[in-house]
């Protein structure tokens, strides 16, 4: 929710009526960071107001020219000299909206316009909508089906219950593999069909179980405000009937709230081996 005073936010909507659309829409890409898809220069507006967290934050923008901040003054009767600094005519700008505010107070206050409620009561929406999520619950129902897809390709265990390949990954995917035998060596690998093929090849044709921990200890979830679930898992390591270690595994997945259905989607870093134990270690995660 915007951190502007109804004041603040007025003068502002004012203020950015002066710059021209490319701009605009800059503007609106670098605070939203390009989550949100205006459909027109009024809604880029809107989303600017809406997600800048204070009115300096906004007027330091490259965006928003000296000349005008100046100008929008000089429209609404605060004199200052040409040659002021930018820092300065900021600071002239809150100091006017300061004053505006303080005679509202003393007034009736005028509503805020609808389509501001409109963005507020929808983020809200958006919010409690996260809030209600268990992503607990989220994290263990992904890994039972990764682990039980990735390790049904074992051939010792049968015929696969699933089709295993790249539509599982996003295409810019990247799986960082970590192995210990004399010494510790890492190898990348990027995109989906190769990272694909390598996680692959840990059970068909090496012959490996991975058996994850999904207690509390083995498994712990946490989220970011951009709807990025983080999934870390820990277990151990088999070979047939025999345990050759333990493996780690992080996962970086995209959370997509739509129709109430979660879909997620990996992209990968990560995997460490030894030679008496093999540490097994990859980190998925989504762009």
């Amino acid at each position: 929710m915007s951190g502007l005073s109804y004041p603040e936010m007025e003068g502002c909507r004012n203020l950015l009526g002066l710059l021209d659309n490319e701009d605009i829409l800059a503007l609106c890409d670098t605070i939203t960071n390009r989550l949100v898809q205006p459909e027109d220069r009024q809604d880029a507006i809107r989303a600017i107001l809406v997600y800048s967290q204070n009115v300096e934050e906004l007027l330091r923008r490259k965006k928003v020219h000296r000349e005008v901040i100046f100008k929008y003054l000089a429209t609404q009767g605060v004199i200052v000299p040409p040659a002021t600094e930018k820092h300065n005519l900021i600071q002239h700008a809150k100091d006017y909206w300061e004053k505006q505010l303080q005679l509202k107070l003393k007034e009736t206050p005028e509503p805020v316009k609808t389509e501001d409620i409109r963005l507020f009561q929808q983020q809200e929406k958006e919010d409690k909508k996260a809030e209600k999520v268990d992503f607990r619950r989220l994290g263990e129902e992904f890994c039972h089906w990764f682990f039980e897809l990735l390790n049904s390709q074992n051939p010792l265990l049968g015929p696969p219950q699933d089709e295993w390949g790249p539509q599982h990954f996003w295409h810019d995917v990247k799986l960082r593999f970590y192995y210990n035998t004399s010494e510790q060596n890492v190898i990348d690998y990027c995109g989906a069909e190769i990272v694909s093929l390598r996680l692959l090849s840990l059970v068909k044709e090496e012959y490996l179980f991975l058996s994850p921990n999904l207690d509390s200890r083995g498994l712990k979830c946490a989220s970011s405000p951009h709807g990025l679930v983080m999934v870390g898992v820990a277990g151990t390591v088999h070979r047939e009937n025999t345990c050759l270690g333990i493996f780690e595994q992080i996962f970086g997945l995209i959370q997509i709230l739509k129709n109430c259905i979660i879909n997620l989607r990996c992209y990968i870093s990560g995997v460490h081996c030894s030679d008496s134990a093999v540490l097994y270690s990859t980190q998925c995660s989504s762009q």
